[in-house]
Parts: C-alpha cells; structure tokens; sequence
C-alpha cells in the first residue's frame, strides 16, 4: 500500500493517520459510494487538516487506490494466516479457503463490497488499472497468488502456470461478481460453483 502513497509515513502518528483516512474512506464509499466521497469529509472524520491529506494522497483515486491495495494485502494475510489450522491436504483446499475469505470479506469488511481490489467500483474511472498503472487489477492480483501458491504448495514456476492462475482469478471474479448481484450477501450456490469451477480447471495445471 505505501508503494501508493505520495510519500511514506515516517512516524507512528502519521501512520495511524493514513490508516484513519483508508478506514473513513471505506466507511463513506458504503453509505454515499465513490461519486459523493469527498477528500474533505474524509479527512474531517479521521481528524486530520485537509493539508494533511494531500501530504499522503495525491487525490481521490489514490486514497481509493491505496485502499485497494490494503485490502489485496488484508486479504493474502488472511489467507496466510488461516493455512496452518487449516488442515490442507491438497492445493484444492487452498481454492476453497480463498474463495470463503474473499466472501467473508464482502460481507463484513467496510468497503470492501465498494471496492475489493478496485475491480467492480462503480463511478470511478479505469476501475480495471485501480492497482497499477501498467496492468489490470486481476493480473496483479493473479502475480500475488502466484507467489503465494509456490512459497506454501512449492508449485511449479512456468507460463503455463501464470497463465492459468490468470484465467482462475478472472473466472472467479465474474462468478463471485454474479453472486453478489443475484443476493446481497452471495448466493451460496453460486460461491459453491466458483469453487468447483476453479478447482476443476486448475486440476490440468497442478499436480
């Protein structure tokens, strides 16, 4: 996320601060949404002077960009930290329990059914690059399952692999985005699907 930011909080007090303004950005987009979220009632809220703001952000889109990316990071943590009481025993288990944080977060995180990782936010411009400049959000969100699937499951390096954990994410996505536009809270028999269809297709591309 600080890779986003005008320029890194050198001391505790500016942390919190940056991390006040992310947590009254995600609180505003659910109850006005991006078009009415202003960079002054943002930094109202947290309590921070508007001059403040600009320190850090450099406008709306980066404080909605830097919230993208700490939820991409909230969200691989999650994850992570789950693994181990988990009881995985094969990389299908991995699928499932990226699938359920990821519902778990739409449903609970604030925000986060705003945002997510910048993909579905509606009233922002080139919603599709909110992450990086120079690639689509699902690409980016693809390289960090990427690393994580080798460094837990010692996975295979390779194109093929990349590729094919490209083509997982954007199908999971659609099916994830389906399934939060059929009921509120994501039709469950639609999450089931997504699992089963990812399961199934990665099933050629690991072992």
């Amino acid at each position: 996320m600080t890779q986003t930011l005008r320029r890194r909080p050198a001391q505790r007090r500016s942390a919190e601060r940056v991390e006040r303004m992310l947590d009254e950005c995600a609180l505003l987009l659910d109850e006005v949404g991006y078009d009415a979220l202003t960079t002054k009632e943002v930094a109202r809220r947290a309590g921070v002077p508007i001059g403040t703001f600009y320190q850090f952000f450099p406008d709306k889109q980066g404080l909605v960009r830097a919230l993208a990316w700490r939820n991409l990071e909230a969200f691989l943590q999650r994850i992570t930290e789950r693994i181990p009481s988990a009881g995985l025993g094969h990389w299908t288990g991995l699928v499932d329990l990226a699938v359920d944080e990821f519902v778990a977060m739409k449903r609970t995180m604030p925000g986060f059914g705003a945002v997510d990782f910048g993909e579905v936010l509606t009233g922002l411009e080139g919603a599709r690059w909110t992450l990086d400049d120079t690639q689509e959000n699902n690409v980016v969100v693809a390289e960090r399952l990427r690393a994580l699937t080798r460094e837990l499951l010692g996975a295979p390096a390779g194109p093929g692999l990349d590729r094919a954990l490209l083509v997982a994410v954007e199908a999971a996505d659609a099916v994830l985005q389906l399934a939060f536009r059929v009921a509120p809270g994501g039709d469950p028999e639609l999450v089931a699907e997504c699992k089963q269809l990812v399961r199934r297709y990665l099933a050629d591309h690991l072992p």
